[in-house]
């Protein structure tokens, strides 16, 4: 392949991380959140309730920040603590997805109307190349990020 559009496309790549980061710190300072804040949120939307050292795991934090992610969380009604039914010790972080929704989805309301715009420009098979280049490139993210870290996060299922 010719390495001029090899470099091209990792400078759209670099690009849209860049915008993308942009977007989502603007879309947290209008929630009253921190960017971090905002995207680890979506951790806890994404999959759903765990426990404070699963959230570490999947964040990188230390336990002592994720401690304090859930209190600024909790404090904004956004999660709720709750004891495991097993082991009263452990305390599970349940996200409050109807107000998390509530917050976000208005902020979110024009980008995702017309990012749906945008995507209905492209072919059936258009959509399925691009649809392979994200599931492969989050694919080969996660495992550099596995190799960085320290405990390799569980495999999750992809999404379509």
């Amino acid at each position: 392949m010719d390495k001029d559009i090899v470099k091209r496309v990792r400078k759209l790549t670099q690009q849209y991380a860049y915008t993308s980061i942009r977007m989502h710190e603007a879309v947290a300072h209008k929630a009253g959140l921190s960017g971090t804040d905002h995207k680890y949120l979506g951790f806890l939307l994404e999959r759903g309730a765990m426990t404070a050292g699963e959230l570490s795991r999947l964040t990188g934090l230390t336990t002592g920040a994720v401690t304090g992610l859930i209190d600024r969380f909790e404090k904004k009604g956004l999660v709720k603590r709750t004891f495991a039914e097993d082991d009263r010790r452990k305390v599970i972080i349940e996200p409050r997805t109807e107000r998390i929704m509530a917050l976000l989805q208005p902020l979110y309301k024009e980008y995702r109307s017309r990012s749906e715009q945008l995507t209905t420009t492209f072919s059936e098979k258009e959509i399925r190349v691009i649809e392979t280049y994200f599931l492969k490139a989050i694919e080969l993210m996660a495992d550099v990020t596995d190799k960085l870290n320290i405990k390799p996060l569980p495999k999750q299922k992809n999404r379509k």
